[in-house]
């Protein structure tokens, strides 16, 4: 058996996201006290039973999704009384998952991934507010046609631009909320089997993101980052990445660029991935893992009910 872990981005969370890991494992307890204190307030509080419009804002949202992600990396390095770098070939993960895979991987402390990620997530609303921004997801069309219609629906002032490959047949748009509405359009003409506006109020992934990168540079160069103890594969590059200098150079650009979750995916299975783990609240990841590569096997583990099974599977 080779393993992946993969930890998943914003729009997994929940309200009860990470309770019943709070509750039934000590060490998932010191990971969420750790990140409200790094961020000096009670994120685990409104992840447990707050108020979702509020957990949905961007600065909160990032770090709550990478805590959970996080408590079950601690929950089963504990129970399996190893690292789980020692199970693991790589780690990935989609957009903000990439930062929850980097402190899974030894590379960044769990303090400095919850300030990074409630600064990115501040960035990106700040950065968001400066231009009439949106995110859509198209189903049922292939990247190429995507590619060509973006041609065709983009100008200097309006442009659209691919987000996320997530999967084959589901690329997330991202632009100037003109261009998308025409893309819209053009989509549904050539046979798109559904064109779905997402509740984001920017254009994340994209050029427009630029603010937010430069507002993130300097932060991203300040932090102590290491070499992880496994290759975390780049959303940037879709390749695996041990060097700090590059990784943060990446990290950069993912703000602006694509998230090439699929070619991710199948570089991994090239390389002899047999075994996905998802470690994260719901089953996203799994479910765009089973359209890449249905040959592998996939599992979630996001709560107390699931560890079972994935523990019995590593052991």
């Amino acid at each position: 058996m080779k393993t992946a872990f993969v930890f998943s981005g914003q729009g997994s969370q929940s309200i009860g996201m990470g309770l019943s890991l709070y509750n039934n494992f000590r060490v998932a307890r010191d990971v969420f006290e750790e990140v409200d204190d790094a961020l000096h307030e009670n994120l685990s509080d409104l992840m447990f039973r707050g108020d979702m419009a509020k957990l949905t804002q961007t600065q909160n949202a990032q770090p709550a999704i990478m805590a959970v992600g996080m408590a079950v990396v601690k929950t089963l390095e504990k129970e399996l009384g190893c690292r789980l770098t020692d199970k693991a070939a790589y780690m990935a993960g989609h957009s903000l998952g990439e930062y929850t895979a980097l402190c899974a991987a030894g590379a960044i402390s769990l303090r400095d991934t919850a300030k990074l990620l409630q600064i990115r997530g501040l960035a990106m609303a700040w950065g968001s507010a400066i231009i009439y921004g949106g995110m859509m997801a198209v189903l049922g069309l292939p990247k190429e046609q995507i590619d060509v219609l973006i041609e065709q629906v983009s100008t200097s002032e309006e442009g659209a631009f691919i987000a996320n490959d997530n999967c084959k047949g589901q690329v997330i748009v991202s632009g100037d909320i003109r261009a998308l509405a025409r893309l819209r359009v053009e989509a549904e003409k050539i046979g798109a089997r559904k064109v779905i506006p997402l509740s984001v109020d920017g254009a994340f992934h994209s050029p427009y993101m630029k603010p937010a990168a430069d507002e993130m540079t300097g932060v991203i160069d300040k932090i102590a980052l290491s070499s992880p103890r496994v290759p975390v594969i780049s959303n940037v590059t879709a390749a695996p990445e041990t060097n700090p200098k590059k990784i943060k150079k990446n990290l950069l650009a993912q703000i602006t660029g694509t998230v090439r979750w699929q070619e991710s995916v199948e570089f991994m299975a090239c390389q002899g991935v047999d075994t996905f783990i998802e470690c994260a609240n719901g089953k996203v990841m799994a479910g765009l893992i089973r359209r890449i590569c249905p040959e592998t096997t996939m599992l979630s583990v996001g709560d107390a009910e699931t560890m079972s099974p994935v523990l019995e599977l590593l052991k």
